[in-house]
């Protein structure tokens, strides 16, 4: 039997998830993949924003709406995979109970305003040159391990490269 792995989109949803593709390629043949889209699990209507306001929407609550549906959504035990705000969904979700193994959060830089982490094994990916990376100080109080990929910017992920290095590293079954 396949373990769940759920992937959380970015703030975009799929309305600019093209790239998902990458990995829903590389994985599904080893897990029993659910995509969600944020956007859709916040109730958020991202018709003719910009990306100043989807954001807004989230944090005014956006993220809790999310984090709530996915709370309704998943009983079981889940490994995540989550890219920007997905990984702020998946963090949150999992402070509240939610059952996650194991979360990959990749450009989730408003983790750095969390004090406290889920009960589960994390690894958090960012590029270099993203301005929100958390910092140094952040990643030693809170004990994680975490990777910077140099000269990578926040939509690090939507390369096919990228994808695939972190499909490789995703613990199988």
């Amino acid at each position: 039997m396949k373990s769940r792995l759920i992937l959380l989109s970015d703030l975009w949803g799929k309305t600019k998830a093209d790239w998902i593709q990458y990995y829903h390629e590389l994985l599904d043949p080893v897990f029993d993949l659910q995509y969600y889209d944020c956007c859709e699990l916040g109730g958020i209507d991202i018709t003719n924003l910009k990306e100043e306001t989807i954001h807004s929407r989230f944090v005014e609550d956006g993220i809790t709406m999310a984090v709530e549906r996915l709370l309704e959504l998943e009983k079981g035990k889940v490994n995540i995979l989550a890219f920007s705000i997905g990984g702020t969904i998946a963090w949150k979700a999992g402070l509240e109970g939610l059952k996650i193994e194991h979360l990959q959060a990749i450009s989730s830089t408003r983790l750095r305003y969390e004090t406290s982490k889920p009960n589960c094994s994390i690894k958090l990916r960012y590029g270099s040159k993203d301005p929100f990376i958390p910092g140094q100080e952040w990643f030693e109080k809170m004990e994680l391990a975490y990777e910077i990929i140099q000269d990578g910017d926040h939509l690090i992920y939507t390369g096919r490269e990228f994808a695939r290095k972190v499909c490789s590293e995703t613990d199988h079954p």
